[in-house]
C-alpha cells in the first residue's frame, strides 16, 4: 500500500502539476482501483495522505491558492452496463435508508472533456475570481489568464449576488494542430495533446501568453450560489445556456438508467467525430434534492459517475519508420508499431505526416512512443514517451531514403520543399496511387475499381496509368481471378460512364498537387476549358478564389510538365470532358458572396450545393476565413462551426441557402441556430 501510494502520487504529481505524464489513464486508474480494494480490505491502514483521500496533485507554488467555497470533487468510474445497474442499486439502497422508499430518478448524461476544470466565481454579475481544481480544495488563482477567454463572460445579466459556474477549459483539435504547427514553425516544442496544452495555457503567469492559445470552455454545473435556486441540474444547464454560459447541445435529459447507457454508448461511437477531447461521458442524478441526499462518499459524489472509454492515448515501441510513395512522388513515412491497443483497436501502424514532422517530434526506432487515435480514424505517433528524451545517448534518427523503395531511382529534395521526391514519372507505386485516386469516388467514381482491383489490373500491365483504362475490354477483364462475365461487363460499363464525369471531377482526377475538390470546381468555372487553363499564367490561375501565388506557381508548374500533357491528351482522346457545359454563370442572387460547407445537408449532396451556389454567382472556399461571407452547415458539422463562431462569420442551413438562391437576400441577415 505504501508503495501504491508513492507511485500514485508521483503520476498524479507529472499529470496535474507537470502536464507530462508517463503513463495514460487507463494504467493510473487501475492503481488508484487497486489501492481502494486494499484498503477496503484493511481500513485500519488507510491514512488521510492517501491518494485516494484527495482529488488531484497540490496547487504548482507559483500561483496564488484559494480555497473553494465548496470542494470539487471527483468521480468514481464505470465501464460497462452491470456497473451502471449496480451504481444505481446503491444509491436506491442509500435513499431507502433515508427513508425514500422508492425514489424515482431522471439522468443527465454530458460529455466528460478532457481539459482543465476550474471554477469561476460571480459576485453582482461580475467575474471575481477563476481557480483551478488544484486538490479539490485548494485550487489556483488563474482570473488573468481566463479573463482572456473569450467564451468566457464577464458580466452576466441577471446573476444573483453570488454565483459560481464549473467549467472545463480546452482546446479543441483543429486549434490544437494549428497551435503545435505554429509552436514548431517558432522553434519551440509541440505539445503532447489538448488537454497538455489547455493546462499549460492556464497555468502561465502572463496573460498575454494564454491569451495566444486558443482557449474556450464547456461549462457543466452551477455550485455554490446566493439569491438563486433550482429544483433540477438540467433546470441549472438550461439557466447557464440562457445567460451566456458555453453549455454543450448535445447533453441528454434521460428518464431510465437504460435511456442513461444508451446515451454513454452513442458518445463512445461518436467520439472521433467531435472537435474537442472526450474520456468518458458522465451520468448525473438530475433532481438536486435528491442529489442532496444521497451526499458524497470520501471525495466522491454518489450521484454521479463517470462512464470511461477506452483510452485514446497508448506508449508502444517504434519498431521502425517506413515510407511510401505518394502519386506525385512525395515520400511520406509511416510508424511501424509494436501492436498496442488504443480506444479499442490494434494499432500496429500510424501516421507520421510528412518529414518535418517527424524531424520536429524527434523520434527514434527502438524508442517508446506516444500513439494517439481521438479526432480521426488513422492512429499518429505524437512525440517520444516523456523519459525517453532525457536520456543522453539515443538511436540515430530516421532519414529519407536515398532512392525510392518502389523503383530505386534516386530520390530528390527541392530548395523549400517540404517533401523528398521520387522523379520517376514511371514509378510503379506513383502509378499505382494516381490510379486509386483517379477511380476514387470523389474523382471519376468508376464503380468496381477498388485498391485490389486496381493492383491487379497494374500487376498484369492491363493498365498502367488512367488512359489505358478506356481501352480495357471485358474479355481481358474475364481472363483474372474474380472476374465472371457479368461483373467484367458491369465494370466496362462503369468506366464508359466516368466519361461523362464533368469537368471539374475531371480536372480533380488528374491528381494536380493542391487541387482539391473545390479548387477544381473554381478552376473549371473561371477558366471554362482545359486550353484555357493550359494556356493561363500563374498570375491568371492566382486569380481563382482559394489559390494563392504560391499554389498558382504550382499548378503551373505541374501543367507544364510533359507527362502531364501527355495524360491529357490521353483522355482528352478518349473522350473525357475537358469544357465545361452550358453558359457560363451570369450574375445572380449570390454574386460577390464566398461560402464554406461542413456537414451533411438535409437533401443536396454538398457538391450540389457548391453548384448551385456557384451558378447563383457565388463563391464556394475549401476553408474559412474572416473574409468568408457564410459558413453552410449541415448535420454534425466539423470544426468549421467553431471557427465561424470566433471569426464571427454567419452559420446559415440549407433552407436559408434556398431562400437566398431565390433572390431573398434578407433571409441571409440572421444565422441559423447550431
Amino acid at each position: 500500500m505504501l508503495q501504491l501510494r508513492r507511485l500514485i502520487a508521483y503520476h498524479a504529481h507529472r499529470y496535474y502539476a507537470l502536464d507530462d505524464p508517463e503513463i495514460g489513464d487507463d494504467a493510473y486508474d487501475a492503481l488508484v482501483e487497486e489501492l481502494k480494494q486494499l484498503e477496503a480490505l484493511h481500513p485500519d491502514l488507510r491514512s488521510t495522505d492517501s491518494p485516494t483521500q484527495r482529488v488531484g496533485a497540490e496547487p504548482v507554488s507559483e500561483l496564488e491558492k484559494v480555497e473553494h467555497l465548496e470542494p470539487m470533487l471527483s468521480l468514481a468510474n464505470v465501464h460497462s452496463e452491470p456497473e451502471v445497474k449496480a451504481w444505481v442499486q446503491r444509491m436506491e439502497g442509500h435513499l431507502r435508508r433515508e427513508g425514500i422508499a422508492e425514489p424515482r430518478f431522471r439522468f443527465v448524461v454530458e460529455p466528460k472533456v478532457d481539459g482543465l476544470a476550474i471554477s469561476l466565481l460571480y459576485r453582482d454579475g461580475l467575474l471575481e475570481r477563476g481557480a483551478t481544481r488544484g486538490n479539490g480544495v485548494m485550487g489556483e488563482d488563474v482570473t488573468h489568464n481566463l479573463r482572456t477567454i473569450e467564451a468566457i463572460p464577464l458580466v452576466v445579466d441577471g446573476a444573483p449576488a453570488l454565483l459560481e459556474v464549473r467549467g472545463e477549459i480546452y482546446i479543441s483539435t483543429h486549434d490544437f494542430a494549428a497551435l503545435n504547427e505554429r509552436q514548431a514553425q517558432a522553434g519551440l516544442s509541440t505539445f503532447m495533446n489538448p488537454r497538455n496544452a489547455a493546462a499549460g495555457s492556464i497555468r502561465q503567469l502572463d496573460p498575454a501568453l494564454a491569451a495566444q492559445r486558443p482557449l474556450s470552455i464547456w461549462c457543466y454545473q452551477v455550485g455554490v450560489t446566493d439569491g438563486l435556486t433550482f429544483q433540477t441540474h438540467f433546470e441549472a444547464l438550461t439557466w447557464l445556456r440562457c445567460h451566456g454560459f458555453r453549455v454543450n447541445d448535445d447533453i441528454r435529459l434521460l428518464d431510465t438508467e437504460q435511456e442513461a447507457i444508451a446515451q454513454c454508448e452513442e458518445w463512445e461511437r461518436r467520439r472521433r467525430e467531435i472537435d474537442f477531447e472526450i474520456d468518458g461521458a458522465v451520468i448525473k442524478v438530475d433532481d438536486l434534492e435528491l442529489q442532496r441526499r444521497l451526499g458524497a462518499v470520501g471525495r466522491e459524489p454518489r450521484w454521479a459517475v463517470a462512464w470511461k472509454f477506452a483510452p485514446s492515448t497508448a506508449v508502444t515501441t517504434l519498431i521502425g519508420v517506413h515510407w511510401n510513395v505518394g502519386k506525385s512522388g512525395d515520400l511520406h513515412p509511416y510508424a511501424e508499431l509494436a501492436p498496442v491497443t488504443v480506444g479499442g483497436v490494434v494499432i500496429r501502424q500510424a501516421t507520421l505526416h510528412n518529414e518535418e514532422d517527424l524531424e520536429r517530434k524527434d523520434l527514434r526506432p527502438g524508442e517508446e512512443v506516444i500513439v494517439l487515435r481521438a479526432g480521426e480514424v488513422i492512429p499518429q505517433v505524437v512525440s517520444p514517451a516523456p523519459h525517453v528524451v532525457e536520456r543522453s545517448e539515443r538511436p540515430a534518427k530516421p532519414v529519407p531514403p536515398a532512392r525510392c523503395p518502389f523503383c530505386g531511382t534516386p530520390t530528390i529534395k527541392m530548395p523549400g520543399s517540404v517533401f523528398t521526391r521520387c522523379p520517376n514519372v514511371a514509378c510503379p507505386e506513383r502509378r499505382r496511387q494516381l490510379l486509386k485516386h483517379f477511380v476514387s469516388s470523389t474523382a471519376m467514381d468508376i464503380d468496381g475499381l477498388g485498391e485490389k482491383q486496381v493492383a491487379m489490373l497494374q500487376q498484369h500491365r492491363l493498365v498502367e496509368t488512367p488512359p489505358d483504362l478506356y481501352a480495357l475490354t471485358a474479355e481481358q477483364l474475364m481472363a483474372l481471378e474474380g472476374f465472371g462475365e457479368v461483373s467484367s461487363r458491369k465494370l466496362i460499363s462503369s468506366i464508359e460512364a466516368s466519361k461523362r464525369r464533368p469537368f471539374a471531377r475531371v480536372l480533380f482526377a488528374l491528381g494536380i498537387e493542391e487541387v482539391g475538390e473545390v479548387t477544381s470546381r473554381n478552376l473549371a468555372l473561371g477558366f471554362r476549358d482545359i486550353d484555357s487553363l493550359l494556356n493561363a499564367g500563374a498570375d491568371e490561375i492566382a486569380q481563382t478564389p482559394g489559390v494563392g501565388r504560391k499554389t498558382a506557381a504550382m499548378i503551373r508548374h505541374q501543367l507544364d510538365e510533359p507527362s502531364m500533357r501527355e495524360l491529357i491528351d490521353r483522355l482528352r482522346a478518349a473522350g473525357l470532358q475537358f469544357a465545361e457545359g452550358g453558359p457560363p454563370p451570369r450574375d445572380g442572387p449570390l454574386a460577390g458572396r464566398s461560402f464554406a460547407l461542413t456537414g451533411t445537408l438535409p437533401i443536396w449532396s454538398r457538391e450540389q450545393a457548391s453548384e448551385q451556389i456557384q451558378a447563383a454567382g457565388g463563391r464556394v472556399l475549401s476553408d474559412i476565413s474572416a473574409k468568408t461571407d457564410y459558413l453552410l452547415a449541415g448535420d454534425r458539422p466539423g470544426s468549421k462551426i467553431d471557427r465561424a463562431q470566433r471569426l464571427k462569420v454567419p452559420v446559415i442551413d440549407e433552407r436559408q441557402l434556398r431562400e437566398m438562391l431565390q433572390g431573398d437576400r434578407q433571409s441571409a441577415e440572421g444565422p441559423a441556430e447550431s
